[in-house]
């Protein structure tokens, strides 16, 4: 289904090609409806190309446009804006179109993509922390979007489950255990093992020497040691399910570093056989003399002491992705500390050939109210679980506040999907690169861009169905007589044009600022447009919009993660 912005666009070239004018400009919404719906800067991009009047070229544009049952007469605004208003009757007859459409307008990638996305990659042996939810909602919205245009989508966790550390959590299972509190909560005890282990290495060498020994015996496959290992693994994977269950993200596969061991020294022979790397003070290192940004950074491969490191395992997972997965696209979701090694990495890949697109993208921090990366009174981070427990706990006050009277399992239910989804979308809606003070507050707010908002909305639409006491049927015809039926209807157009531009720069906070602004929409028409007490063909037609409306906030809802309650 065509959007209007791209018959507008495709309307415009061909204008442009009947003035004898040179490809220009494009079509975006409108900043301000009082002048229309869409608007188109080619005549002052072409003004500035030719050194000509704006103003003389939009009228140039506009002598050519063929806009005929489309558009109202167009206008030259400002310096030589074009603005375009659609007819109602236009508006009126896409939006009955939207109604039949199960796609709501979204069109499907004309050239899909087979991608990996690389995100959540938690580390074993240590909690899950509220550093994490940007990582995790954000690729997972990503994922669900991507499929949902019908790229072909893998959702891989990297787990970190290899390392030195893994030598102090052996000697401090050996040495410092309590059963009993592993029983109880297993990460908080290899948490204090580790902690007992690394505090007595600091200031006993013998103790140094013994963590390094059962890291050597764990990859030599001591028995002992990768059992250890493994059970630590185990219970690690089992946190994260549960974490991964309460928000409701899935992976098709999840592959720890140690699942790229066996390739390692492999790689770096390829490496150095093909001139890609070579030996510098005994270590093997890949030196980018050709790359300005890198000609000082170079990559080491493999230490001194023969040992691998993260650089080596991201290639060996390239290989993977690109080799065993076939996938042409690999899209990282990892912090902005990370930039520097993924650059190294891609550019390794550039160098052995890899025709992939790579992508690293990165994201902000989670502040506290004090503007610092959020912390617990003694400075640790903040365990992922605490957060959402209190997330849901702060919601169901509100849930039996508003609605006392539900059973309790459906207050229980309502409370989940609230809090998860507050928590979700406060971080989804900021641009990601922009760092957010975490505030209970703002995030469980039926007021502002929160999710309680829109599925507020949402829940209203339902309960307009519910006094209605009727099954939904399609209007015979849409009629927009007052405004704000038509500013409602014409965002509802606008979800097809919306969600095919998060992918562009990896930025879910344009579906949630659409989806805000549609909320803010649907209020105005609400509050202006009485349904159920209007005459036909107007209640309907107002029934229909509601309907479309609902569809629409539970769908980009669902693309971001988020659930919608039928009450609240």
């Amino acid at each position: 289904m065509e959007t209007f912005q791209a018959l507008l666009a495709r309307k415009l070239a061909e204008a442009l090609a009947a003035a004898g004018l040179a490809p220009a400009g494009s079509v975006t919404p409108a900043t301000d409806p009082r002048f229309g719906d869409y608007q188109t800067n080619a005549a002052l991009v072409l003004a500035k190309q030719l050194s000509e009047n704006p103003r003389a070229i939009a009228q140039k544009i506009l002598d050519a446009f063929d806009l005929r049952d489309l558009c109202d007469p167009p206008t030259i605004a400002g310096a030589g804006f074009i603005n375009l208003a659609l007819r109602p009757e236009t508006i009126a007859a896409k939006t009955a179109e939207l109604l039949q459409d199960d796609r709501l307008g979204v069109e499907k990638a004309a050239a899909p993509k087979r991608i990996v996305i690389d995100f959540g990659s938690p580390n074993v042996a240590k909690p899950m922390h509220v550093g994490h939810i940007r990582s995790t909602v954000l690729g997972d919205a990503l994922a669900r979007i991507a499929s949902f245009l019908g790229h072909d989508v893998i959702r891989d966790n990297h787990i970190g489950d290899w390392g030195t550390q893994f030598g102090m959590v052996i000697y401090g299972w050996k040495n410092l255990l309590d059963r009993a509190a592993l029983e109880r909560d297993p990460i908080a005890e290899l948490v204090r093992i580790y902690k007992g282990a690394n505090d007595l290495a600091t200031t006993d060498p013998a103790v140094r020497e013994a963590c390094r020994e059962e890291l050597v015996k764990l990859q030599a496959a001591d028995p002992e040691n990768y059992g250890i290992w493994t059970e630590c693994v185990a219970l690690s994977m089992r946190e994260f399910e549960a974490a991964y269950k309460i928000l409701d993200i899935h992976y098709d596969i999840q592959r720890g570093e140690s699942f790229y061991n066996d390739r390692l020294a492999g790689i770096v022979e390829r490496l150095m056989k093909a001139g890609i790397a070579e030996i510098s003070e005994g270590a093997v290192v890949v030196f980018f003399r050709d790359v300005v940004e890198l000609a000082d950074k170079p990559a080491i491969i493999r230490k001194k002491d023969g040992g691998f490191n993260y650089a080596t395992t991201d290639i060996a997972t390239v290989d993977y992705r690109v080799d065993d997965l076939r996938r042409d696209t690999l899209w990282y979701v990892v912090g902005a500390p990370q930039i520097l090694h993924f650059k190294q990495i891609f550019a390794i890949a550039k160098r052995e050939g890899r025709s992939a697109d790579f992508r690293h993208i990165t994201f902000g921090s989670i502040l506290g109210d004090d503007r610092k990366l959020m912390k617990t009174r003694s400075g640790d981070n903040v365990p992922l679980r605490d957060v959402l427990d209190e997330a849901v706990i702060r919601a169901r006050k509100l849930v039996d506040e508003k609605n006392p009277d539900l059973p309790e399992s459906e207050r229980a239910n309502i409370a989940k999907i609230i809090g998860i989804g507050a928590v979700k979308y406060a971080d989804l809606s900021q641009y990601r690169m922009t760092d957010y003070i975490f505030s209970w507050d703002r995030m469980l707010s039926f007021q502002g861009n929160t999710a309680p908002y829109l599925q507020n909305a949402y829940v209203r639409i339902r309960s307009i169905f519910r006094k209605s006491g009727e099954e939904f049927a399609p209007a015979k015809e849409i009629v927009l007589g007052t405004p704000e039926e038509k500013n409602l209807a014409t965002r509802l157009c606008q979800f097809g044009e919306v969600v095919p531009t998060v992918v562009n720069d990896f930025r879910p906070n344009i579906l949630a600022n659409y989806l805000f602004e549609l909320a803010n929409s649907f209020h105005s028409f609400y509050e202006a447009c009485p349904v159920l007490k209007s005459e036909e063909p107007a209640r309907s037609s107002r029934l229909a919009l509601c309907e479309l409306t609902g569809r629409v906030l539970s769908k980009g809802l669902d693309l971001l993660g988020i659930n919608v309650p039928e009450k609240m």
